[in-house]
């Protein structure tokens, strides 16, 4: 039988309640679409933890600033949903942005601290607009668990404070990064990349991991940082927003590895934006 689509909140809580009445735990995948294995590594811890999985695909357009690349993300829904149903997810909610901000919508979701810094900073607005339709995406579902993965890192930590704040009863689990074969972390937007620009991507991992290893080594932090920048520029990145060390729970700055941290990083490279980070 082919994967279900619902397109409204209606037709999902009608499908999700029959899930629920038969006693199946729910796992959630929420998407913008443009799969690849990096989502399907989520779907695919979804259906051995929970079961039934839902994945949605939803460009989300409170995510993106002025001048942005909203309307030229890749979008492919045919495709998408092939690959859902290939690797076994139960349903794909896939609405319109009618359908998630209606008419006189105006409620907005915010994580000041978490949501201010990094990508935040060069992002104005970037993590209302993911808080408020990842809050809305669990408030309609209302899983066992959702499931995110651990290369939006600082998005991974926003949604599990909101989680926490506003009491809503959905485990997030965070899933380890895929990475292409040299290291590059998949992403929807590595299609931006021209062929020359794909084989200086790797660049932005191998600088990050040698963060990680040169301070767990007792290097200072900035000074490691400093030097992740300039390799990354003479790479052929066009600017680097930031090579930064961060306790792992708060994001607060740190000048040693004593405590768990994480080395993050973004970065320009031609038209398109890298985000990478890893574990000290």
């Amino acid at each position: 039988m082919s994967i279900e689509i619902v397109r409204t909140v209606a037709d999902l809580r009608v499908r999700l309640g029959d899930w629920k009445c038969s006693a199946r735990t729910i796992g959630l995948v929420p998407t913008m679409g443009s799969l690849h294995d990096g989502h399907l590594s989520l779907v695919r811890r979804s259906l051995a933890a929970t079961g039934r999985t839902c994945l949605t695909l939803f460009v989300n357009p409170g995510q993106f600033g002025a001048g942005e690349d909203l309307a030229a993300y890749p979008r492919d829904e045919a495709a998408d949903v092939a690959l859902a149903e290939a690797e076994g997810a139960h349903l794909v909610f896939a609405p319109t942005a009618d359908d998630m901000y209606p008419e006189g919508f105006a409620t907005q979701v915010a994580v000041p601290g978490l949501g201010d810094m990094l990508e935040g900073e060069h992002r104005p607005g970037f993590f209302i607009g993911v808080a408020t339709v990842v809050a809305k995406l669990l408030v309609q579902a209302l899983p066992e668990c959702a499931f995110f993965g651990d290369k939006d890192y600082q998005q991974l930590l926003v949604i599990r404070r909101l989680v926490i704040d506003l009491d809503i009863p959905v485990a997030i689990e965070g899933c380890p990064i895929v990475r292409e074969p040299d290291g590059l972390a998949l992403a929807s937007r590595n299609a931006y990349l021209t062929a020359d620009e794909r084989r200086r991507a790797p660049a932005l991992y191998q600088a990050i991991s040698g963060v990680a290893k040169d301070i767990t080594g007792g290097a200072d932090v900035a000074r490691a940082c400093a030097g992740a920048t300039k390799a990354l520029l003479e790479a052929g990145f066009s600017a680097v927003d930031y090579v930064t060390v961060r306790d792992a729970e708060t994001l607060k700055p740190v000048s040693d590895a004593s405590r768990p941290a994480r080395v993050l990083a973004a970065a320009q490279l031609g038209k398109a934006r890298l985000i990478d980070n890893v574990a000290v």
